[in-house]
């Protein structure tokens, strides 16, 4: 596995910018885990902070200190750390039965065994339609189908497991790329336009620092580029 990009560093935390498809915790079966790689590659222990989906790529915060991470674990669910996801979907969320481009979405989400309350931010930056074109390879006929992708801008008013890609789901939109929580069908229409993984990153981290805020973002990773 290649080293892992680190994009800040003080003395008590690092902020990773983790690819997607890398898991964040090792287990039963998970195979180079970045609670594994990050020491080998830095020569010493780090201690969670947060998690990110393993399919969701983007910026994450790990500690360098159990001190430190427990500092870190209360301060991030304070005001004074943001941060802001990037997305794609499929067609627009619903708001009351109706398509919106800016909105809140609420509600509740099973983490942890429990139903708990969710809140959600969007605002859609743009949105178009694509006609996909594939071939039926028994009788060689073409065929057409549109759908229709929007890139959004996110944040979370709470923070759960896999809310966002449940939040959205519900919301008429689902994540591309999202094969647990999204839609199979408009999955496989979209592969054929090269969205083979899932569309989101968390790509933008305001933290304290030195008693200021600073912000760090990220691009966006490749496999949004595609689309």
């Amino acid at each position: 596995m290649k080293d892992v990009s680190i994009i800040f560093e003080n003395d008590e935390i690092l902020l990773v910018n983790k690819e997607s498809g890398v898991s964040v915790q090792g287990g039963a079966g998970i195979a180079h885990p970045l609670d594994e790689e990050i020491p080998k590659q830095l020569g010493y222990k780090i201690y969670l902070v947060h998690r990110l989906d393993k399919e969701t790529a983007g910026i994450l915060i790990v500690a360098k200190t159990s001190a430190a991470a427990a500092k870190w674990t209360k301060l991030i669910q304070t005001e004074q750390v943001k941060k802001v996801y990037k997305a794609v979907c499929f067609g627009l969320p619903l708001i009351n039965g109706k398509p919106a481009k800016k909105g809140c979405l609420t509600g509740t989400v099973e983490a942890h065994g429990r139903s708990q309350n969710a809140e959600l931010f969007f605002e859609v930056e743009k949105s178009a339609k694509e006609k996909i074109s594939s071939i039926n390879t028994e009788t060689n006929e073409v065929s057409e189908k549109e759908i229709e992708l929007s890139k959004i801008r996110i944040t979370l008013g709470t923070g759960r497991m896999h809310q966002i890609r449940i939040q959205m789901a519900k919301a008429g939109a689902p994540l591309a790329g999202d094969d647990k929580h999204g839609n199979f069908k408009l999955n496989k229409i979209a592969r054929k336009a090269g969205i083979k993984k899932l569309q989101l990153a968390a790509t933008k981290l305001t933290i304290p620092v030195e008693g200021k805020p600073r912000t760090f973002e990220i691009p966006l990773p490749e496999h949004f580029k595609i689309f």
